[in-house]
């Protein structure tokens, strides 16, 4: 998910800072990527069952998708 808002740094950041931008947002994009299975693995090993992990999953998700919605729901470029 954090992968994916890098195609809106293009939209939003300043033509100055795009690769600046880009570049951090790739980072935290891998963070999550390193950080979940860590999380998930954790999760699964205190309960012995995936529903804990699907709920983690499923809050991460809708955090980002009501983010999307009521923040950046109308992308334009920083000047």
């Amino acid at each position: 998910m954090a992968s994916l808002t890098w195609s809106l740094v293009g939209d939003m950041a300043p033509k100055e800072l795009i690769g600046l931008t880009g570049g951090i947002f790739n980072t935290i994009g891998n963070i999550a990527g390193i950080v979940t299975p860590l999380v998930i693995g954790f999760i699964l090993a205190k309960t012995n069952s995936f529903s804990g992990a699907l709920i983690f999953v499923a809050s991460v998700l809708s955090v980002g998708a009501l983010s999307y919605i009521f923040i950046g729901n109308k992308p334009e470029r920083i000047v």
